[in-house]
C-alpha cells in the first residue's frame, strides 16, 4: 500500500502536473477556484492552473514565463516542447487544450477525469486491503490505520469532485460515463473547503 500511495495521491490531487490548487489557509482540501486580489497572485490556485475555455495549465515554456530555462539541457528543451514533455509534468509546463490527445489516446479532459477517478478507486482498494488484515495486527494499530484510510477515501472523493466540477465549467465537456459521477455539488464543496477545521 505504501509503495502505491504516492501515485494514488498524485492521481486524486494533482494529475498531469496540476499543482498548488489548495484551499486558502490550509493544504487539506482542494480549492481550484481560490483567488484573492488582496494577496500575491502566486498564492492563489487560479494562478497555477490557468484554466479557461481553451485549456488548462501554466505556460512555463520559452514563449510563456520561460521557467523551463532554469533547467540544464536537455531537460529545458524536453520540458519546453509539448510533445516531449513528460505527461507527469505536462500542466506544470504547458497550457494545454482540452482536446489535446495524450499517449493513452484520451483527450486531456477525459484523461484528467480518468486519473482523478483512478486515484479514488486506488484509495478504496487500500481500505479493502487493510480490512483483510483484521486480526493479524494489534487492534489499536489496525483501528488507527483504518481511520486514516477512511479519511483519505473521503478526501480523495472531495478532491475528485471539486476539481472535475470546477474545471468542467471551463472545458464544457461531459464527465465520461465510464467513471463514477461526482457525489457532491460544487457549492457545498466550496463551503466545506473554506473551513480551517477541514482535515
Amino acid at each position: 500500500m505504501m509503495m502505491e500511495s504516492r501515485d494514488a495521491a498524485v492521481d486524486y490531487m494533482m494529475p498531469l502536473g496540476l499543482h498548488h490548487i489548495f484551499a486558502e489557509g490550509h493544504h487539506y482540501g482542494p480549492a481550484p477556484w481560490f483567488s484573492n486580489d488582496k494577496i500575491r497572485a502566486d498564492w492563489t490556485s487560479v494562478y497555477y492552473h490557468k484554466a479557461d475555455a481553451g485549456g488548462i495549465g501554466f505556460d512555463r515554456t520559452r514563449s510563456g514565463s520561460d521557467a523551463v530555462d532554469q533547467y540544464h539541457e536537455p531537460l529545458s528543451s524536453t520540458f519546453n516542447n509539448l510533445s516531449s514533455c513528460p505527461e507527469m509534468y505536462l500542466l506544470w509546463f504547458h497550457h494545454v487544450p482540452w482536446s489535446y490527445r495524450l499517449k493513452s489516446g484520451n483527450d486531456l479532459w477525459t484523461e484528467l477525469c480518468m486519473r482523478y477517478d483512478r486515484g479514488v478507486n486506488k484509495v478504496r482498494s487500500f481500505q479493502k486491503d487493510w480490512d483483510r488484515m483484521d486480526g493479524a495486527i494489534d487492534s489499536e494499530r489496525f483501528s488507527a490505520v483504518q481511520s486514516k484510510l477512511r479519511t483519505q477515501c473521503r478526501d480523495a472523493q472531495i478532491w475528485k469532485d471539486a476539481c472535475l466540477l470546477y474545471f468542467q465549467q471551463f472545458s464544457k465537456r461531459e464527465i465520461p460515463f465510464e467513471i463514477e459521477r461526482p457525489v457532491h455539488d460544487l457549492q457545498s464543496l466550496k463551503e466545506l473547503t473554506k473551513s480551517r477545521d477541514y482535515n
